[in-house]
């Protein structure tokens, strides 16, 4: 029996079962490959450090003539890279690309990238290097293309680290340089939105050291370092470098805090958000194909009627009726694995695309495999459940549930349109003619959540974006004036006074005289900075206690309190190279940026407190605080009078603070919560207008009994648009508020796990528009049903009735 219907419903259906198999396609592929994709984009920092002999930690001493030979021979110490400092200049390249020349060590036994096109380069060659995986596409130029690479002549280098004078142009040796390569690794890696970099050969450093640095040997050089594993090994190392270098002021960064986790971390989000991104997509496959499902179910019931008045049985009539809908769920199954792989190519997305060590198609057995199960099983379920409603409801004499909305405003007396139009909103009915009204009441809240929800967290990454002081920049621009102590104390004065002369300019409302320099505190070395104001001090953006105002008080960062587990009240003792002290902790709060802390570590102290601690300095420079609405070019000529009022201040030029990394990555992002928002939007209207095409089928029996009554056709459109009204206010009512928690719970989310100063978002526009947007769209999808229900055949209808 079930064969024979079979093949003559597939000749009169095929149609609506190729649909309904292509809706089971696109709705499957969608969460299969957000599934796949949230899995390949959280393992993709692991699976990067796994095949690459990454770094552990970066050692910065930045001091000319150091010797890393005793850093290598420490016990746990397994490779070592160094670089010098020096300048390298790619001719016709764009962006500020990075650019990277190490010792043989490094893509050998430390850093050792994935090749994603071509080869490593030979070490012994100097024409050849490989590029990160941004460069391609950023700078127009791959594999087996030439490059021109210019070096700094040996005079060059010690006149900058002498002197301080940049120079405009390389004039050192010129290297035609071939692409040999695409790689990627940890360190070897691309910023969001990057210009890519070039790694050279080993070859290149060996041939023109002097190049780097420089003929006397004056520039610094610093190192990357990979340990042998085990709990605890960056501070194990960073107290052995003190001990065989007598010096206690060498930065280690712990690249297992500083970048991994932080990948870790942003991958780890993405990955919530595609997994929730999945979990709606199936909610909006749930409403949307059960409503198709539902519908092919109920006709191919309809049909039966007169063979089951023959003796067909419910039990064969249930089997019928699901017979089409497996098969359609089964074909549409195969087609979304097969669209999921194709998918794949443009996954993992965010920031776990720069640390994907597989880029392109990728096919996940787990997820591709379970969605190739369970999808024809819930639609082969779907149907069993909407036959059986279907079966039941041809019999079903129950009174349908009332709507509270509805009947207040048949109570109020409120025109004939508006009640009958609240009733089909809000009121499933009965028997055959019954409506399932709250898929489209919930596809309504959801759509308009999920809008507000984005734009609220938009909102956010916007604020970010337009206040840096949430990330701890508050100043505007940087004067650096002094390096690694070579001037000693001569520098104070004279870089005092002209501090004193950049905070005299109007526009300017104050400048701080921050030194720097890292103190040891027996867990982990600490980058110092001073707070010492010229005019008005820096608004520090303190999130716990106050900023320090007397010696030995200091202020850290959220990252340096939770290393050094110290709170408010508590007391660190820090050993700088004049002296050692126990410092009470006043505060936590975001650090203004100097070349060796991040603004989540650090401390801030007074002058005084650091006088103690130090004898000289690693950085100094002025944070200059402009005005609000001031910028560089306002008062640019202003700054550089004012500086060349100081002897040497004229080759002292301010320099604009960029901002931290997180902008960028923030920005990466947000295109999650977008896409959300536009796929719930589209299940919103989805519901609607199916809700509304359905009421003017399913209930033209009850608008043809009125209009014979009297109900006039501008009456019968008035119904459908009071229902599609109903239906988008019920979603703006708890989808607004709904929509400001969620954005607002996620963006606070973000902002701990970023950090950053929590502001909570506003979307004003968004809330002031979405009222009448959601209003507009609701009565636009009215238009053709509402058409339909005044132009019906009021005899025809009643005759078939």
């Amino acid at each position: 029996m079930t064969a024979a219907w079979l093949r003559v419903d597939l000749r009169r259906r095929w149609r609506s079962l190729l649909v309904l198999a292509l809706l089971v396609a696109v709705a499957a592929a969608t969460v299969m490959t957000a599934l796949a994709g949230a899995r390949r984009g959280e393992t993709a920092v692991d699976r990067l450090v796994q095949r690459t002999l990454p770094a552990t930690a970066v050692v910065l001493p930045n001091s000319a003539g150091f010797d890393w030979d005793p850093v290598r021979r420490l016990p746990s110490v397994e490779a070592l890279a160094v670089w010098p400092l020096g300048q390298v200049e790619v001719a016709g390249s764009t962006g500020d690309p990075d650019t990277w020349v190490m010792d043989e060590a490094a893509l050998r036994d430390i850093e050792r990238p994935v090749v994603l096109d071509g080869r490593l380069p030979d070490p012994d060659r100097l024409d050849e290097a490989v590029v990160t995986a941004a460069w391609p596409d950023a700078q127009g130029s791959g594999v087996g293309d030439s490059i021109d690479v210019r070096l700094l002549s040996p005079e060059a280098v010690d006149l900058y680290h002498l002197e301080q004078a940049e120079p405009e142009v390389a004039t050192g040796p010129r290297l035609d340089v071939t692409i040999v390569g695409v790689v990627r690794s940890p360190w070897f890696s691309d910023a969001p939105d990057g210009a890519g970099g070039v790694v050279l050969s080993p070859a290149v450093l060996a041939a023109y050291p002097e190049s780097f640095y420089g003929a006397q040997n004056t520039a610094r050089s610093n190192a990357l370092v990979r340990l042998a594993p085990g709990p605890g090994a960056t501070e194990r190392f960073a107290g052995e470098l003190a001990a065989a270098t007598g010096r206690s002021d060498i930065d280690v960064w712990d690249l297992g805090e500083v970048i991994h986790a932080r990948q870790r971390d942003l991958t780890a989000f993405e990955a919530a958000g595609l997994r929730v991104f999945a979990l709606v997509a199936a909610a909006a496959a749930v409403v949307l194909v059960g409503q198709a499902v539902a519908r092919n179910t109920a006709a191919t019931v309809n049909d039966l009627r007169v063979l089951q008045a023959l003796g067909l049985t419910p039990g064969q009539a249930l089997r019928v009726a699901v017979t089409g809908p497996a098969l359609a769920a089964t074909a549409g199954a195969l087609l979304a694995v097969a669209g999921a792989v194709v998918a794949s190519r443009w996954f993992p997305i965010g920031a776990a695309a720069p640390a994907e060590p597989d880029p392109g198609f990728d096919a996940d057995s787990v997820v591709l495999g379970a969605g190739l199960v369970l999808t024809p099983a819930l639609v082969t379920l779907g149907a069993v459940l909407s036959a059986a409603a279907a079966l039941r409801a041809a019999d079903s004499a129950a009174p349908g549930r009332r709507s509270v909305v509805a009947t207040a405003a048949a109570r109020a007396g409120l025109p004939v349109a508006a009640v009958v139009g609240a009733r089909f909103a809000l009121e499933p009915g009965r028997g055959r003619r019954a409506l399932p009204v709250r898929p489209a009441l919930a596809g309504a809240v959801f759509g308009v959540l999920g809008v507000i929800a984005a734009f609220t967290f938009s909102d956010g990454v916007d604020d970010v974006a337009a206040h840096p002081e949430r990330l701890g920049v508050v100043h505007d621009l940087t004067l650096y004036v002094g390096l690694d102590g070579q001037d000693g104390e001569d520098v104070l004065p004279a870089a005092r006074e002209l501090f004193t002369a950049v905070a005299g300019v109007d526009g300017v409302r104050g400048v701080n005289d921050t030194r720097s320099a890292v103190a040891e505190t027996g867990a982990r070395p600490l980058a110092v900075l001073t707070s010492d104001p010229v005019g008005e001090p820096l608004d520090v953006v303190v999130t716990e206690g106050r900023r320090p105002e007397a010696a030995g008080e200091i202020m850290l960062g959220p990252d340096s309190a939770r290393q050094l587990d110290a709170g408010v009240g508590d007391t660190i003792e820090l050993t700088g190279t004049a002296g050692q002290d126990g410092l009470t902790v006043v505060g936590v709060g975001l650090m203004p940026e100097l070349s060796h802390n991040r603004y989540t570590d650090g401390g801030l102290v007074t002058a005084a407190t650091y006088d103690g601690l130090f004898d000289g300095f690693r950085f100094h420079a002025g944070f200059v605080d402009l005005e609000p609405g001031v910028t560089l070019d306002d008062i640019g000529q202003e700054l550089a009078e004012a500086a060349a009022t100081v002897p040497g201040g004229e080759n002292v030029a301010p320099e604009p603070v960029e901002p931290p990394s997180p902008v960028a990555e923030l920005a990466s992002i947000r295109e999650l919560p977008v896409i959300l928002a536009a796929f719930l939007a589209v299940l919103a209207l989805g519901a609607v207008g199916h809700a509304l095409a359905t009421a003017v089928r399913r209930r033209r029996h009850e608008m043809a009994v009125l209009r014979a009554v009297g109900m006039t056709r501008p009456q019968s459109r008035a119904v459908v648009a009071t229902q599609a009204s109903v239906l988008a206010l019920a979603g703006l009512v708890a989808g607004v508020p709904l929509g400001v928690a969620l954005g607002r719970v996620v963006w606070r989310y973000v902002a701990e796990t970023t950090p950053l100063f929590y502001v909570p978002p506003v979307a004003a526009t968004a809330l002031a528009l979405v009222v009448p947007a959601a209003l507009v769209a609701a009565n636009l999808l009215a238009a053709w049903p509402s058409h339909r229900a005044a132009s019906m055949r009021v005899g025809s209808v009643l005759r078939a009735e």
